[in-house]
């Protein structure tokens, strides 16, 4: 009877402890040039379809597993190759690439912003684009 229970509780324990190991931790920091973070950013993966939001104050994601679209999940190993895409409003999209180890995973994204130009010059070359609710009625 004892040793029923021990191998219920062994059972019952076993899936719960191995999925707690799946992937080691990610964090991912977005930061300004001059070092503030960016609370707006996000991050993906090339083959997953949803972006994950920073942490709204410091500007840090940290995962450990990513679902892709086709149903996979993609655990962050030691020797993995993690590539990422990480974007924010106002900000140029940067692609980076990392590799996993032991521990200690910590990736500082420096995300340039986006050059603007003063003029509105640029608003007539610009192809015009109609729509059916836009066209004059005849």
């Amino acid at each position: 009877m004892f040793s029923y229970s021990l191998l219920a509780l062994a059972f019952l324990l076993g899936p719960t402890a191995q999925a707690d190991d799946v992937g080691i931790p990610l964090t991912v920091q977005v930061i300004t040039e001059d070092g503030s973070p960016i609370r707006t950013a996000t991050v993906r993966h090339p083959q997953e379809a949803e972006r994950h939001r920073v942490n709204s104050v410091t500007g840090v994601w940290e995962e450990q597993v990513l679902y892709l679209m086709d149903g996979s999940e993609f655990p962050f190993d030691r020797g993995t190759v993690v590539k990422l895409e990480v974007s924010a409003l106002g900000y140029q999209v940067e692609p980076v690439e990392y590799k996993m180890r032991r521990r200690r995973n910590k990736l500082v994204v420096q995300l340039k912003e986006i050059e603007l130009a003063d003029d509105d010059d640029w608003m007539e070359d610009a192809p015009m684009i109609q729509f059916d609710r836009d066209k004059p009625l005849d």
